[in-house]
């Protein structure tokens, strides 16, 4: 179940926070009515080792800060499931009952699903104005955000090559405003009191702030029997032992419980993690990056850059290609790899996208890890396909792919060449990067998208070093046998 609760004000790791454009005497005041309200909620608890403070000299909004040494495993707060934001606690429900139910089979009379039920429910709960339950909650909440979906072309451009900006999806989310939440609010007016002030623009673009308050804080509300597939994990950056993560949600029962996951300092912002993402999903997600995540960084390498490296290293037609790709034959079997089955190409079963990633230590229990990311391998299951693909082009000329050996060395080539592909694709390089991300002056849009293409591109650069190195090792490995060969005769 999806689900929004206000105990976001524990920052993640790094995240800049919301920018409230508000006297400072209002930003108190509604923090200060936030925490009274929160205090008031039956079965909440905050404790009084914390603090809410402003954070805005630091580009941060609110934050919460030990205000003494804190243990590990100490309750920093409680939330009541009651006062989460959702389908079941929020009044929408009952006074429009049939959009959170099916009418039949067609896609138009399905119920709402959650993402979009729950933007809707904001939406109502910001119409209900002092009548909302939440109010104190959602008047801390933020009014701007730095994802990408509100940026410029001109700032999306910075993006450069990054598969990121594809996943951005305004369009789409538009499109869904306009053919669902639109008519749910102009046809009950009465239920969405004031939204009649407002053209279909203007809640358009309020649907779009729901939408990235819940893309930003809202979760999936656990059971007790999915509580330990679902845990959050903790690291921290591996140079100086700094904690990323510093606390930990607990679902119980009646109630979701935060607690320290090792010793705060007194002084120390608390911060929460929520796992291993690289920074263009930090970016298109939270609207922030971090040089802590570049670990984590990833580039897509998709399987029509595979071919057409396939395509120029071995000079195949697109009619040769297009044969090997739609050529499955399950039952056969080839008497050249000792009669194994061999499994061919099937168009149907092809895997678009691979995803290049680097491995990393599993955090320990404290939050911590010691040691470093890194690339070990190209992805298996892009090697696998292209394994499948080389073993169809044999099928077809023997004289392509003649033995396993050069089998091997042809798919080295073909992934340098699309390594090298879709390096190419960014128009600056590292070098440019980093001289970029020392400008003062850049703005912080611009240095979050440099940070991104910057991350991908160390990763392409660290591919391109292990395909290298194994190309090396192919070629000594092939060597050893003709010369112990030699010495036998």
């Amino acid at each position: 179940m999806d689900a929004l609760y206000p105990g976001h004000l524990v920052r993640r790791a790094c995240l800049p926070g919301h920018h409230h454009i508000m006297a400072s005497t209002s930003f108190d005041e509604r923090t200060g009515g936030f925490l009274e309200w929160f205090k008031s909620l039956p079965g909440a608890q905050f404790s009084s080792s914390i603090k809410i403070v402003d954070l805005r000299s630091r580009n941060a909004g609110r934050g919460i800060v030990a205000t003494q040494d804190i243990p590990a495993d100490a309750t920093l707060f409680t939330i009541p499931r009651k006062a989460i934001i959702s389908a079941e606690t929020s009044g929408l429900r009952e006074r429009i009952p049939r959009l959170f139910e099916s009418h039949g089979d067609e896609d138009n009379e399905q119920q709402l699903d959650s993402w979009t039920a729950l933007i809707l429910i904001l939406v109502y709960e910001h119409f209900q104005g002092v009548a909302s339950p939440w109010k104190p909650y959602l008047d801390v909440l933020p009014e701007t955000f730095d994802t990408p979906m509100f940026w410029t072309d001109a700032e999306l451009d910075e993006l450069q090559a990054s598969a990121m900006r594809s996943k951005i999806g305004r369009a789409d989310a538009e499109t869904m405003f306009r053919d669902k939440l639109l008519p749910a609010v102009r046809m009950n007016p009465d239920v969405f009191p004031g939204s009649q002030g407002l053209n279909d623009d203007d809640l358009i673009a309020l649907a779009h702030r729901m939408g990235s308050t819940i893309m930003a804080y809202a979760f999936d509300l656990e059971n007790e029997q999915d509580e330990e597939e679902n845990e959050d994990g903790w690291v921290e950056d591996r140079e100086g032992r700094e904690l990323m993560g510093m606390a930990h949600v607990n679902h119980e029962d009646e109630s979701l419980t935060v607690t320290s996951l090792r010793p705060i300092k007194a002084g120390e912002e608390i911060l929460n993690y929520y796992g291993p993402l690289p920074n263009s999903e930090l970016l298109r997600r939270y609207g922030y990056v971090t040089e802590r995540h570049l670990r984590y960084d990833v580039v897509e390498v998709p399987w029509d850059t595979v071919l057409n490296a396939a395509m120029e290293h071995m000079g195949l037609s697109r009619a040769v290609v297009d044969k090997a790709v739609s050529l499955s034959s399950p039952n056969e079997r080839d008497v050249s790899t000792d009669n194994a089955k061999l499994e061919l190409v099937d168009e149907s079963e092809l895997e678009d996208v691979f995803v290049l990633d680097r491995e990393f230590i599993e955090p320990n229990s404290d939050g911590t890890f010691a040691g470093p990311a890194a690339l070990e391998d190209m992805p298996a299951d892009l090697q696998d396909q292209l394994k499948k693909f080389l073993k169809a082009l044999k099928k077809l000329d023997d004289s392509l792919v003649p033995d396993k050996r050069k089998r091997d060395e042809v798919l080295q080539a073909i992934l340098a060449k699309a390594i090298l592909d879709i390096e190419s694709r960014y128009p600056t390089t590292m070098a440019d990067d980093e001289l970029f991300l020392q400008h003062e002056n850049t703005t912080p849009r611009r240095r979050m998208a440099a940070l991104v293409r910057l991350g991908e591109k160390r990763l392409l650069h660290e591919a391109k070093e292990l395909l290298s190195r194994t190309s090396t090792e192919t070629g000594q490995d092939d060597a050893a046998p003709a010369k112990r060969a030699r010495r036998a005769g």
